[in-house]
Parts: C-alpha cells; structure tokens; sequence
C-alpha cells in the first residue's frame, strides 16, 4: 500500500466519542509527506483516571482546545492537500486496532450530528496478527519488529507514525 492516512485517537473516558487528540501521518507513493497532531476538547468533557493514566492528558490540557468539528476540518484540509477524494475512498484511513479508532470518528461524528462520509478504514492490528500469529500484537510491539522504537507510545501523532510505519511494511 503505497497511499493511506494513518490516523490515531485518544479518548479522555470510556465513551467513544470522547477523543481529545488526534495523530495522523499522510504517505503518499510509500513515503512520509506530512503529519498532523491537535488537542482536541472532548465530549463528554471529562477525564477518567485511567486513560490520563495511558494518555497522560487531562482537563487542564484540552478543556481550552478546539471542539472537533474545528480539529476535523483541519484535517480534511491537510489531508486534501495530497487526496482531494479520501471521502470517496480514494486513500483508506489506516489504524492499529481500527475498530477502535474507527467507531470513535463514527461516535464523535453523531456526537455533533455531522454526517459521516464512510471513510475506508484498513487495519494494521489485523494484518500483523496473519503476519505474526504468535505473541502480542500492541502497537508497540508490532511497530519493533518492522524497526520502529516507539518513545512516546499513547501520544496519538506518535501512534499514527508507528502505524505507518507497520503499513508500509506489512499491508
């Protein structure tokens, strides 16, 4: 795959809709041109303690951000600047446990009542789980075997960069 969007999110509590950061790396003919991260206000705007413990977010971080809607437009902008179409599929969306970053674009987009445009997602988790049927499939660990050292593991620019990382090695 030579074209995709790898994309990260993290959440402030359990509801899916909770993004409060947003990670993407753009690769265009198998190299890395641009990148892109944000802070996000999430909703609900509350933090539990075990995602800031992952994350290492909190209120105080996001509480000022942008709401998404605002974030999201960014990233369409910076995105179109490589794919004018990913709405129609052009570029798949990639993510290391898709279902995951997947349903939180979907939630966030009910959230606000936005439609959502049913981008192509592929999914980097699933693959590496054929490629290596043994052992653990973290991010972390998969983004290793493909010479990637993750430093700042949960931090969603940094996520999105492993993640295409892993991609351009295994999808």
């Amino acid at each position: 795959m030579d074209n995709f969007v790898a994309i990260d999110f993290e959440t402030a509590n359990f509801a899916q809709s909770s993004v409060c950061s947003v990670g993407l790396v753009i690769v265009k003919d198998g190299e890395i041109v641009d990148n892109y991260y944000s802070l996000i206000r999430p909703i609900p705007n509350y933090y539990n303690a075990r995602c800031s413990e992952v994350n290492g977010l909190h209120f105080d971080d996001t509480n000022d951000a942008p709401e998404f809607p605002d974030v999201w437009s960014d990233v369409v902008r910076k995105v179109h600047e490589y794919f004018p179409y990913i709405e129609d599929g052009e570029v798949p969306f990639v993510a290391h446990n898709k279902a995951f970053d997947e349903n939180c674009l979907k939630a966030v987009f009910r959230a606000y009542e936005i439609a959502y445009p049913d981008y192509e997602f592929e999914c980097t988790l699933l693959r590496s789980r054929k490629v290596w049927p043994e052992g653990h499939h973290n991010l972390d660990i998969i983004a290793g075997y493909c010479g990637y050292e993750m430093t700042n593991h949960h931090h969603a620019l940094a996520d999105a960069e492993a993640c295409a990382v892993i991609a351009k090695q295994i999808l």
